[in-house]
């Protein structure tokens, strides 16, 4: 049997959306910037996955940007908002416990001068809105907050933050990196006071290379990719449409079929594995149940078994899990999600996460804990010898 519990990593691309890409590629594969029949053919795959999308977060076609995914929507959002903005302020505010492609652009723009302050959290990883409240101030131009935390699933209080830093000054642009959350939630950028919204297709059973920004309509920002001017100068270089194509098919598959049961049986699953965990010796669950946290993620730490180790003996065993974000597995160092919960030192290099997609059945679950029951007690004998 096998049991793929890696879906925050990356998710199978459906079927539908293989389909819909190969037409795109093989059958109507103009370029989309050409006005010939071809190049509306191709051009037809971008305005209807943008209306679908924008849909979904009932905003407007024209303020759906098409990226090459996460990382690139992030960047975009944090850099091209400091360099629109650097006349206005040099403030800018991040929590404590982002992403590494949004970490990385504040450290890239805190070297470039600008003044970067970096939110605390709770030992639930929930950023201290008062904090916010005491760091704004009259040079702040951006604040940016994760929807769902990628490690251990902790759900951000978006909308209070947006309240906060509206309430403050309308004019601070308000970012939020929704790759972990989009598809899992129903997100609504206007209602919350999100100015900016991140978001990748290979999280969502689309395709890697494939994502989006939501911008809100005359919002300062600055491309980082300039060229021929494509997406209304936003982002120059030929589209890509099968790509485009396919992550539209992916938020149509997700939103306009059963939603509501797709995340109810993401909780099910969930719990039948803290259920699981909770059974076993010296397992700490750093994932909370229900609507606490987000459906599709559990973090646990396993008192005397390196990560590291135990992911590669799952593996051999066809279960798939992650000792962190795939996005940062080339830089071993400790988590700085676990580091800023305050995670006891012991259990940093100990921590797996397991995460779901709307197919994982309860059989791999189950799978997965008699696995784990059998294995996780052999390497602590192991190690305690």
């Amino acid at each position: 049997m096998e049991a793929y519990l890696d879906n925050s990593a990356t998710t199978r691309t459906a079927d539908s959306v293989v389909q819909i890409m190969i037409e795109a590629m093989q059958v109507n594969y103009g370029n989309p910037s050409a006005k010939h029949l071809k190049g509306v053919e191709a051009e037809n795959y971008v305005k209807e996955a943008a209306s679908i999308i924008a849909k979904s977060l009932k905003v407007l076609d024209k303020e759906i940007l098409f990226t090459s995914g996460g990382t690139e929507s992030n960047n975009t959002a944090i850099i091209g908002t400091a360099m629109a903005n650097k006349r206005k302020g040099n403030h800018l505010i991040v929590s404590s416990v982002e992403h590494a492609s949004v970490k990385e652009p504040f450290n890239f723009l805190e070297k470039e001068g600008f003044r970067v302050t970096y939110l605390p959290v709770n030992s639930e990883g929930i950023v201290d809105l008062e904090a916010l409240k005491e760091a704004l101030d009259e040079e702040t131009i951006l604040v940016s907050c994760m929807h769902v935390n990628n490690e251990i699933g902790a759900i951000e209080p978006i909308e209070e933050i947006g309240r906060i830093v509206k309430e403050y000054n309308p004019d601070i642009i308000y970012h939020v990196d929704a790759i972990q959350s989009y598809g899992k939630f129903r997100i609504y950028p206007k209602k919350l006071g999100i100015d900016l919204l991140s978001v990748s297709g290979h999280k969502i059973h689309g395709p890697k290379g494939s994502g989006f920004l939501y911008i809100k309509d005359k919002t300062r920002i600055k491309p980082i990719i300039y060229g021929g001017g494509q997406q209304k100068g936003m982002r120059s270089g030929t589209e890509n449409v099968p790509a485009i194509a396919g992550l539209g098919k992916a938020v149509e598959l997700i939103y306009n079929s059963d939603f509501d049961k797709k995340i109810e049986h993401l909780y099910e699953v969930k719990d039948h594995l803290i259920d699981g965990l909770e059974k076993m010796e010296d397992v700490q669950i750093n994932s909370k149940r229900d609507g606490e946290s987000a459906p599709q993620i559990v973090s646990a730490s396993f008192k005397d078994v390196r990560a590291e180790v135990l992911l590669h003996a799952l593996e051999e065993k066809n279960i798939y899990v992650s000792s962190g974000s795939a996005c940062s597995s080339n830089k071993p160092g400790l988590s700085n999600t676990l580091v800023a919960i305050g995670l006891d030192n012991n259990l940093l290099d100990s921590t797996i996460r397991f995460s779901f997609n709307y197919e994982t059945s309860i059989e791999e679950i189950d799978y997965a804990l008699e696995v784990l029951n059998t294995l996780v007690p052999q390497l602590r004998r192991f190690v305690r010898k």
